[in-house]
């Protein structure tokens, strides 16, 4: 068993055994309060907003107060992004495994979607924290039954994690395009489709002409169908690895 001693001191914060009982007076703060201020800083005011200073007036407090908790802007990042993702949706592994897969890619998105300046962080490394263990662990126990090897089940989790962050950063920046131009999704896609395929020229470009003037952005389509689309393409290729296994 590891020496907690030895383990760097981001990793037994975000673990929570960082802290320890003192004598005298309680601290008012502790990590948790101190993270769940910069999370809601971030979610009000972008991630950009978010500083040690900026959350210690959030929460009252002198910019030095937080170091007993954070040791750094870039810790707090880290603390930040595990407590924002929480714990995945429960899943068993029952052998439905794109079924299960989709309700995990989904509610990774739907996590996202509401924190969408998680998308902007850098990744600096493997899942480190609980939450993000949490969901590696169940990505990982949905294909407990296919038969992979543990090389390829950490392909399956990084293309299934990696797609999800893809899709969000994509539709969060669109989203943002059409706010400015204050446009509904539909009527960007429709403007964008009759705009263009007006200009290029259908004999050197005849697919993009076709695909532009094929119903793009038409009203009733379904919810984001985009990332359906995309995520049932990268579980098609899941499934063809397991069949080949």
């Amino acid at each position: 068993m590891t020496d907690e001693g030895d383990a760097p001191a981001t990793l037994m914060r975000l673990w929570r055994r960082a802290e320890r009982p003192t004598r005298g007076r309680p601290s008012v703060l502790d990590i948790d309060r101190v993270v769940a201020a910069a999370v809601d800083l971030a979610d009000r005011e972008g991630i950009a907003n978010v500083t040690l200073a900026s959350v210690a007036k959030d929460l009252g407090v002198t910019k030095m107060s937080l170091y007993r908790h954070i040791g750094s802007k870039a810790e707090l990042l880290e603390l930040m992004a595990d407590f924002a993702i929480g714990d995945p949706p429960p899943v068993e592994s029952t052998g439905a495994w794109r079924a299960e897969l989709t309700t995990l890619a989904e509610a990774n998105r739907d996590v996202l979607m509401k924190h969408p300046w998680l998308v902007e962080l850098p990744l600096t490394g493997p899942p480190a924290g609980p939450h993000a263990v949490a969901w590696m662990d169940a990505i990982l126990r949905t294909l407990r039954d296919t038969g992979l090897d543990w090389g390829t089940k950490g392909g399956v989790l990084v293309l299934i994690s990696g797609f999800v962050r893809l899709a969000c950063a994509q539709a969060i920046q669109l989203a943002e395009g059409r706010q400015q131009s204050g446009l509904s999704q539909a009527q960007a896609e429709q403007a964008y489709g009759k705009g263009l395929a007006e200009l290029i020229d259908p004999e050197r470009f005849p697919d993009a002409v076709g695909f532009l003037t094929s119903g793009l952005g038409a009203p009733d389509q379904e919810e984001d169908p985009e990332f359906a689309f995309g995520l049932n393409v990268v579980l098609d290729g899941v499934a063809a690895l397991i069949d080949a296994n």
